[in-house]
Parts: C-alpha cells; sequence; structure tokens
C-alpha cells in the first residue's frame, strides 16, 4: 500500500491519476455491465427447470459462441489504435465486415447437424442430453459474434475520441434489452433455461451494436474530416499483419474452452464441473473485466503522449490489480460467498459448496488479467503484436497440460483442476511477454 501511495505521489507532467480515472471508469463500468450478464442469465437458468442439464448446456453454448466470436474481438482495440481519419476509417470498416461475414459463416457451419453431432459426441463427448439441448441454444447465438463486431468497431472510435461514457451508456442498452428478454421469456414462456440464456444475448448485444451506431455517428463525422496525416497509407494488408495476431489471441484462447469441457466431462464430479463452472467463471469475470476495460485506456493515452504518460498509465494498473483481486479474495474467503452463490445466483447448497473452491483459486486471475492487458496495450502502441499470440499459445498449452496431468493422475474435482489451470497458465503468459514489453516501453520512452 506505502508503495501504491508513493507512486501516486509522482510528478508526471500533467496527466493526473484523476483524469486516467474520469477516462476509465466508464470502461470499466461497460465491462462490469457486460459481465453481469452471465450471473443474471445464471440466476434464471438456476430457476427454472433441470437446472444442472441446461445449466451445462448453457455454458457450453457460450464456451462455442465465444470461439466463434473470437476473431473479432480486438477489433477494439484496433479501432482505437488504427483510425485517425476518413481513409483509414473506411479500410478498418471494410475489414470489419469481411470478419464479420466470416464468423457468421463459421458459426453457421457448427450448428449443421452434421458438423454439431461431431463436435458434440465424437470429440467433446458432451453427454446425449445436455447436448441435445446445447445444439438449439448454439442456433439463437448465430447473430451474436456479427454483432459484436459492430459494436465493438464503433466503440473503438468512441473511446480515442474521448467519449469513454458513451461506451457505457451503449451497454446499458444491452444490459437493459438482455434482462427484459430474459424475463420475459422467463415468465411467459415453457422454454428450457438454456434457450432463454442464448436468446437473451443475442437480443442484448444486437440492441447494443445499433445504440453504438447510433451514438457514434457525431464522431465518425469528425473523424472523416479531420486531417491528420497518421495511418493515410494504411493498405489491407498492413491491417491484416496488424490484426491476425491480435485476432489469432482471443481465438487460441476461447477455442480451450471447449477443450477444457471435454476434460471437465472425464473429470471427478463432471456434471457438477460442467454445471457450476460457467457460474464461477462469470462471477470472476467481474473482476477480471477491470483489467480488460483498462487495454484500450493505456493504448489511447499512449498514443498521446508515451514517453510522459506511461509511469503514471502503468502505476494506475497496479492499483487496479491491488483492489480487484483483494476484494474478489475477500469475497470467496467469507460468508458473501453464499449471498452470491446461494441467495443471487440461486445455487443448491451442494453445487454453491462445490463452487467456492475454484472461486478462490481463481481469484487470483484478476490482477494477472490486468498486467496482462497493460502489457499487450504497450505492445498494440508499437505496433508488435505477435509476441501477444506467442503469449496465448503458450498459456493454452499450459492449461491443456495441467488438465491432463491433474484429471489423469489425482482425485481432485475437474473445476478445481480447471481453475488451477487458468491461473498457472496466465502467469506464464504474463511472464512471457515481460520481455518484449520491457524493449517496447524503452523504445517509446526515450
Amino acid at each position: 500500500m506505502a508503495y501504491i501511495i508513493s507512486l501516486m505521489s509522482e510528478n508526471q507532467h500533467e496527466l493526473k491519476y484523476s483524469k486516467i480515472f474520469i477516462f476509465w471508469y466508464p470502461l470499466a463500468l461497460t465491462w462490469i455491465m457486460m459481465s453481469l450478464e452471465g450471473p443474471f442469465l445464471a440466476a434464471v437458468i438456476a430457476r427454472m427447470g433441470d437446472v444442472k442439464i441446461n445449466l451445462a448446456a448453457y455454458g457450453i453454448a457460450y464456451s462455442f459462441g465465444l470461439v466463434v466470436e473470437a476473431p473479432i474481438i480486438m477489433l477494439m482495440s484496433a479501432s482505437t489504435a488504427l483510425v485517425k481519419n476518413n481513409f483509414s476509417y473506411r479500410k478498418l470498416m471494410n475489414f470489419t465486415v469481411y470478419i464479420n461475414l466470416f464468423v457468421t459463416l463459421f458459426i453457421l457451419l457448427i450448428v449443421m447437424p452434421p458438423v454439431f453431432h461431431l463436435i458434440a459426441y465424437k470429440i467433446l463427448r458432451i453427454p446425449a442430453e445436455i447436448a441435445q439441448i446445447t445444439h438449439v441454444a448454439t442456433i439463437f447465438l448465430i447473430p451474436w459474434p456479427a454483432a459484436i463486431g459492430f459494436r465493438r468497431f464503433y466503440q473503438g472510435i468512441l473511446i480515442s475520441s474521448g467519449l469513454t461514457k458513451v461506451v457505457a451508456y451503449t451497454t446499458v442498452f444491452r444490459l437493459t434489452f438482455m434482462i427484459i428478454t430474459g424475463l420475459v421469456l422467463f415468465n411467459l414462456t415453457n422454454l428450457k433455461g438454456a434457450y432463454v440464456g442464448t436468446i437473451s444475448l443475442s437480443t442484448g448485444v444486437i440492441a447494443e451494436a445499433m445504440a453504438a451506431f447510433l451514438l457514434a455517428r457525431k464522431p465518425i463525422k469528425e473523424v472523416r474530416k479531420s486531417e491528420i496525416e497518421e495511418n493515410s497509407d494504411l493498405s489491407y494488408m498492413d491491417i491484416t499483419k496488424f490484426y491476425i495476431p491480435l485476432a489469432l489471441t482471443p481465438f487460441i484462447a476461447l477455442s480451450a474452452q471447449p477443450i477444457v469441457t471435454l476434460f471437465l466431462a472425464q473429470s471427478v464430479r463432471p456434471v457438477d464441473s460442467l454445471a457450476v463452472m460457467p457460474v464461477v467463471h462469470s462471477f470472476t469475470f467481474i473482476f477480471r473485466s477491470l483489467g480488460l476495460s483498462y487495454q484500450e485506456v493505456a493504448i489511447t493515452f499512449l498514443n498521446k503522449n508515451a514517453k510522459a504518460y506511461y509511469h503514471r498509465i502503468r502505476n494506475f494498473a497496479f492499483m487496479i490489480a491491488a483492489g480487484s483481486t483483494a476484494t474478489l479474495l475477500f469475497i470467496t474467503t467469507t460468508p458473501l460467498a453464499d449471498l452470491w452463490f446461494i441467495h443471487l445466483t440461486s445455487l443448491t447448497r451442494q453445487l454453491a459448496d462445490f463452487a467456492k473452491a475454484p472461486a478462490m483459486i481463481m481469484s487470483l486471475l484478476p490482477a494477472l488479467t490486468v498486467f496482462i492487458s497493460f502489457e499487450r496495450s504497450v505492445l498494440v502502441k508499437n505496433k508488435i503484436t505477435t509476441p501477444i499470440t506467442i503469449a496465448t499459445v503458450i498459456e493454452v498449452f499450459i492449461i491443456l497440460v495441467t488438465l491432463f496431468t491433474l484429471i489423469k493422475i489425482s482425485s481432485i474435482p475437474g473445476a478445481v483442476i480447471a481453475a488451477t489451470s487458468f491461473v498457472i497458465a496466465r502467469l506464464f503468459a504474463n511472464a512471457y511477454l515481460y520481455k518484449p514489453m520491457n524493449k517496447s516501453i524503452r523504445a517509446i520512452t526515450t
């Protein structure tokens, strides 16, 4: 704590921590609002029939959606970093359309019965009663990836224009429409819980994409009138070389989700593990989202004046890391855990007790997420994106090796093993990025 206070007292030109906070907190609220989707929908599903089966099916369908969504996740960072004028706007907009078309075709391929049956039954070996519900639930996610692609592109422009509060407004639309859809379907239909979950997700992101488009019209006009020369010669090849490593990063990471599902299905207490991991993941994501929200903040300020602003941007990252992990650890080790898992999420006592151990272990992830987001922002500022992909490959490799080894040789429940593997793997990824980040720091601060 003394170290953090001393950091805050440093004189770093006119960039104050209050200015960083004012810029960052709307984005943090945006991610927190998105992170509340999972707990809300899990709570709805937990109040419907066949709780374990529907929670598991929803979690698997959601992981499929995340894999398909992966190539467009970094469009916000790309838009924030690259869109400077009319020329770069048109180039990246066209690029966004092509990627959205690709991910839509990808999810259509996955839900084709022969393909889905191969993935679900032959490869992942999902129990039949869960796989059947998962298939229909995934179909309801078809519009989800492209909607996310467009809204992230527009939100990146809002961020680079300094309109982070407007980004939060778009997410209010998302959360509102998602909640309304979930409650209406819960009260007025007999749909399975997993279907209610994925329909609500798709409705929410479509509403958010439309809101982002409407609210970004003015800053887009300003960008297109800009006389800034930077990126005026940007080609599709330049964008591709810059973006492919970024796109591969979440794709590789999220592609591990179905594989994790495969291991959980073969672990000790498989159904319990499949049921609680979506709940634990969504709960811890609330705190990890604080780190994820910081990446575009760091990129924006480093773009303005990397040499003058670097130390303050770094120090603020330390503060977020300490606060987010300490808060999550406190909740998971006190009776507040019951308040969340039983009273808010409506898990049974048995499932709630089972969820506590992996949640405690994953309390370290918020801090590690802040650090890796900061490392990535420095590299993106310097248009060095390949190490980001390599770090993700290392992370996924460690996850899979740890899962395979511990599930084969131990009797530890699958959820605990999965949580442990996530933390160990993120540590390795952070360690790998430290060297290229340090090299980039020297380049932008000297």
